[in-house]
This record gives structure tokens, C-alpha cells and sequence, in this order.
């Protein structure tokens, strides 16, 4: 007897199912997003729209100490996720990237304005008083000075970082 082959199936039809080895990356994926959120302190998941479900389970994450306990319950948290608004979660984590970003952008700016208020003195603090007048011009002076004697003598930057904070705290970041 000869053996019935299947019939044979539609290109089309192949192409709208993923492969095995797709899901399981996606499912990978799922999983190293779910270990993400566990990893967070909960005032930042609590930004998140997660499902009651889902928060008992990374709630539960911190009380299993066997590996493989602890991997099972990892596909657990990543079967959950799928139920999830990924959408959502993944506008969450973009606005804390820009969020970061722009802190970073402040810092980089407060770093230069540092710089070249000791590399240049008196008429950058000018120009810094300029854009913010509500800065304190005495202490300003004091920390350049301080911080531009630290510089020449070769002593450990400890002015500088006086200057740093104090152009954080009058800047409000």
C-alpha cells in the first residue's frame, strides 16, 4: 500500500503562521519584559497598567528561591503579559526613556555651564545671571574662585562639585 501524502498547502497559509522558533522568541521576549517589571521598584511598576494578576504574580516572584521554581514561575509571568496591553506598557517605558533623557540633556548642560563658569570666571557669571536671576551672584563667585584654586593647586575637585550642586539646586533639577 502506498502511503497518502497530505495535501499540499497553500504558500499564503504559510506565511500567515509563524514558525515555532517566532514564538519562541516572542515568548522569550514576553518573559525578558515581565522580568523587566519584577525588577522595578513599585513606585516605578506602579506607572504601568497591569492587571491584578499580573502584580500578584511579580509580587510572588520575591518569595520563590528554588531555580527552577523560579524559571516555571518566569513562563508564568510571561503566559500573563500576553493578556496584557502591550501598547500601553510599551508607551510607559517610552516616556520613562525620554523622561531619562531629558535629565541627562540638564545634566550635560549643567556640566558645561560648570566648566566654563571656572574656566572663564566673572564674565560667564554674567552671563549665567542673565538667564537666571534668581541665582545667588555671592556664592556663585565664592564656589568659581574656590573651585578655580582647586584647579591650579591640583587638589581634588571638591569646590567644583560644591559649584555642580549648587547650579542643580538653583536650576531645580
Amino acid at each position: 500500500m502506498r502511503k497518502q501524502r497530505p495535501d499540499p498547502v497553500e504558500v499564503e497559509e504559510q506565511e500567515e503562521r509563524p514558525s515555532k522558533s517566532q514564538l519562541k522568541r516572542e515568548m522569550h521576549a514576553l518573559q525578558a519584559l515581565g522580568e523587566t517589571l519584577i525588577a522595578m521598584r513599585p513606585a516605578e511598576r506602579a506607572r504601568f497598567p497591569l492587571s491584578d494578576d499580573m502584580l500578584r504574580a511579580i509580587e510572588e516572584t520575591s518569595r520563590i528561591r528554588s531555580h527552577e521554581g523560579r524559571r516555571r514561575h518566569m513562563q508564568y509571568v510571561g503566559k500573563l503579559i500576553r493578556k496584557e496591553d502591550l501598547t500601553a506598557i510599551q508607551g510607559v517605558f517610552d516616556s520613562i526613556d525620554q523622561e531619562q533623557e531629558q535629565r541627562d540633556h540638564a545634566f550635560h548642560r549643567l556640566e558645561k555651564w560648570r566648566e566654563r563658569l571656572i574656566d572663564e570666571g566673572d564674565a560667564s557669571v554674567d552671563l549665567f545671571m542673565a538667564e537666571h536671576p534668581d541665582a545667588d551672584r555671592q556664592t556663585l563667585r565664592q564656589l568659581i574662585r574656590n573651585a578655580q584654586r582647586e584647579r591650579e593647586q591640583g587638589k581634588p575637585p571638591t569646590s567644583s562639585r560644591k559649584l555642580f550642586k549648587h547650579l542643580r539646586e538653583t536650576l531645580s533639577l
